[in-house]
């Protein structure tokens, strides 16, 4: 399975709940529309009093059977409409992305 990840910083303008609103509840139905998707998971960052905040706001990871698939879908009409989104909640001057290779190290279940 191929693993596309996404590390959006927030539009300096939004404060973090107008953020993660727009990110739930118009962004993710985007989304999980795209034809082939896998898995969709957003990671959030939390309050740590012991850490120095990130930086950046949330980590999506979004997932596909192979690059072939990945790349059908973000052609299609949702990937576009996906991506138009994008500028509306995301600081695309520091947002990245990329497909990744996840190596499990332990997994203990």
């Amino acid at each position: 399975m191929l693993k596309f990840m996404v590390v959006i910083y927030r539009r300096p303008e939004m404060t973090h709940e107008e953020f993660r609103r727009h990110l739930q509840e118009v962004h993710a139905p985007l989304v999980r529309a795209l034809p082939g998707l896998r898995k969709y998971a957003q990671n959030y960052v939390c309050p740590d009093p012991k850490r120095k905040p990130p930086g950046w706001d949330a980590i999506v990871e979004v997932y596909f059977d192979s690059w072939e698939a990945m790349e059908a879908a973000w052609a299609t009409p949702q990937g576009e409409a996906s991506d138009a989104d994008l500028p509306a909640f995301a600081d695309l001057t520091r947002t990245s992305w990329s497909v990744v290779e996840e190596v499990t190290v332990l997994e203990r279940r």
